[in-house]
């Protein structure tokens, strides 16, 4: 019976995208070999964060906890949840009514069953053509002035009217310069681009859920490769 190594799962909302604000039930597999310098979810692969005992849980399980939890829609996150064959994950999920959703950098195949996929590219492992056919709304991570015209130039050519949504690198939140570049690029181009944010940060929902980790610290300390 195919498992998985879990970092967590939790019942909260979906704080970013299209489907903000959404009941959602996520599932944060452990693994990721891209490794962003700024990684807020350092606890599913960096070395000073990973535990000691790593645990695993079917497909089943995991599919039967979304189910019931009330959740209009399960997540599968990461670390980088691609890296796993999650066929018979989003097979069980199915099976239960759930919404399955993918949040994934496109850098690897994906294998599964998917509603809906949510892109967001890294410079560490660029995205494969046939996943940004795929991806139903992209969210470009800015994590300086300069950066929403490096992504434009690096994929902005594949981009064809889904939602791309502009995100402040969190450390970066308020940064004056980076915020100001995504208000003026929204401002001058709108259409399918949006400013975008983390919700779910400024209400700690996910916090208020008993089974979500303690998160690692956010990036910033290059001494610990992150």
């Amino acid at each position: 019976m195919k498992s998985y190594p879990i970092h967590e799962v939790f019942h909260s909302w979906q704080g970013e995208g299209v489907h903000m604000g959404k009941s959602a039930f996520f599932i944060r597999l452990f693994g990721c070999p891209v490794k962003c310098p700024w990684c807020d979810s350092a606890g599913t692969w960096h070395p000073d964060y990973v535990p000691e005992d790593i645990g695993k849980e079917t497909a089943t399980s995991l599919a039967d906890r979304a189910a019931s939890s009330g959740a209009q829609m399960a997540i599968v996150t990461g670390g980088e949840p691609t890296i796993h064959d999650l066929t018979a994950l989003t097979e069980g999920l199915k099976e239960r009514g759930m919404a399955r959703h993918l949040e994934t950098c496109g850098a690897f195949p994906i294998k599964g069953d998917f509603d809906w996929i949510t892109l967001s590219p890294k410079w560490e492992a660029m995205p494969l053509d046939e996943n940004l056919a795929l991806a139903d709304e992209f969210k470009l991570i800015i994590e300086n002035p300069d950066s929403i015209e490096k992504w434009i130039r690096a994929i902005g050519g594949k981009i064809d009217g889904r939602p791309v949504w502009l995100h402040p690198e969190w450390s970066m939140r308020d940064d004056k310069a980076t915020l100001e570049s995504i208000t003026g690029f929204v401002k001058k181009h709108g259409g399918f681009f949006r400013a975008g944010y983390q919700l779910h940060k400024l209400y700690h929902a996910d916090e208020l859920d008993p089974d979500v980790q303690k998160p690692a610290p956010l990036g910033g300390k290059p001494e610990l490769g992150y």
